[in-house]
């Protein structure tokens, strides 16, 4: 069976989730390849057109895109990423002339694919959601429910002005995607919110987590790996990691920063690490000792980092199945975070962390404390911590949920073009 992945780039939070479905799948013997606009990792089963008449066309039509949407009169307060998609770096001819049996999308945003060009995919289509962009209309996070009830001028949010960018984009989505796809969500909290959608409610969806390689993904000697990073051995140590965490209102560091103040006030004790940017050019005040690592590209190094930590936190108010609470588990590292998206998914409440209440900085706090006031307890959170990574993450696990769809999915396009039909 082959299946070709289709996301924008090899590198970012949904790339990663991405790579690994495929990496998972190739681990079973599948053929399993990536489709990329543009690559950054060598690897032979991940295409990338490098030809530069083709790389420039993917930037100019990133370009298009912000110019469009300035130029369209479009005004909002929601900062996170829009994308239109009115470009297509392939074309569905190429990619069938791949011969594909299944085609499988990721995050196709940035004109991969435009809305156009994924209807006219003539093979099944597997698409895992790692944002709620395919349902809503440009927005990739949105706190309204216009994706619930539809895109209509009477609910349309305040803080939206001029040009209705996102009901433009969901009409045309609705327009062109007439045929239903196999939809994946990675998490509870998303296949949810794809079944209460405008767009999607009546197609088939599976909720099936994304992959971790358990076996790259382990602990490490806790005192050995600290005294290998120069961090202090005795002081517990909690950590906090996103790609610009620091500046995405979405990841909560807010919410981190007002609970390190509760804990300051009961006098704990420990040293805060932060990876995924850079130390800023004025410095914050947490109360604590703080280590900034910067964008850390080494995943040996990273597993080390979640290895050394007593405590991962993830104190984000809105996401899908984060790759760092996935990845500090299965290093045995308990997690503590807010009860939101899928992090329960993640985080089975005082057995492999803790789920605090949304969004109260105290309970966080709370969540901090009580993982590391225990030792003994907390050599049990970590056990369990990796034995749920292991039984629900790793790749063999998640590949044969993938690959039991794949059998479905094709099972019914032969139904669907049998003769007798």
């Amino acid at each position: 069976m082959k299946s070709i992945h289709l996301n924008t780039l090899d590198i970012g939070g949904a790339a990663k989730a991405a790579l690994r479905i495929c990496q998972s799948l190739r681990s079973i013997n599948c053929n399993a390849s990536m489709v990329v606009a543009a690559s950054q990792i060598r690897e032979p089963y991940i295409f990338s057109d490098r030809n530069l008449p083709n790389r420039i066309k993917y930037r100019l039509f990133n370009d298009f895109s912000k110019i469009f949407i300035k130029l369209s009169g479009f005004r909002t307060e929601n900062k996170i990423l829009h994308s239109p998609n009115l470009f297509s770096c392939y074309s569905a001819a190429f990619l069938q002339s791949l011969t594909p049996d299944i085609i499988h999308l990721h995050w196709i945003a940035a004109n991969l694919l435009s809305i156009e060009e994924v209807a006219k995919l003539r093979q099944p289509i597997v698409w895992t959601l790692h944002d709620m962009w395919a349902f809503c209309g440009a927005e990739h996070y949105t706190e309204d429910f216009r994706w619930k009830d539809g895109y209509y001028p009477h609910n349309r949010p305040s803080y939206e002005k001029g040009f209705d960018l996102n009901r433009w984009i969901w009409e045309r989505k609705r327009k062109y995607w007439q045929k239903p796809m196999y939809i994946v969500a990675p998490s509870q909290w998303l296949g949810e919110c794809v079944q209460q959608s405008a767009l999607m409610r009546n197609w088939p969806v599976s909720v099936i987590p994304n992959p971790i390689n358990t076996e790259q993904w382990q602990p490490y000697d806790k005192k050995q790996i600290r005294q290998e990073l120069d961090l202090p051995v005795e002081m517990p140590l909690v950590l906090f990691g996103a790609m610009g965490g620091g500046k995405d209102p979405r990841k909560g560091f807010d919410l981190l920063k007002k609970a390190l103040g509760y804990l300051k006030n009961e006098n704990q004790q420990l040293q805060l690490v932060i990876f995924g940017e850079a130390q800023p050019h004025q410095v914050q005040d947490f109360g604590f000792p703080v280590r900034y690592t910067g964008h850390v590209k080494d995943e040996s190094y990273l597993c080390k980092l979640y290895s050394a930590a007593d405590v991962m936190i993830v104190p984000s108010r809105q996401d899908n199945l984060p790759n760092t609470a996935v990845e500090a588990i299965s290093c045995g590292t308990p997690v503590v975070a807010f009860q939101v998206g899928g992090l329960p998914d993640i985080v089975v409440h005082q057995k492999t962390g803790y789920l605090a209440h949304p969004f109260e900085p105290i309970d966080l706090a709370y969540g901090i404390q009580w993982v590391l006031e225990d030792p003994q307890r907390h050599i049990q959170l970590c056990a369990q911590a990796r034995a749920h990574a292991v039984e629900k993450f790793a790749y063999p696990v998640v590949a044969k949920q993938y690959l039991a769809l794949y059998e479905e999915v094709l099972e019914r396009h032969r139904q669907e073009q049998s003769p007798e039909r």
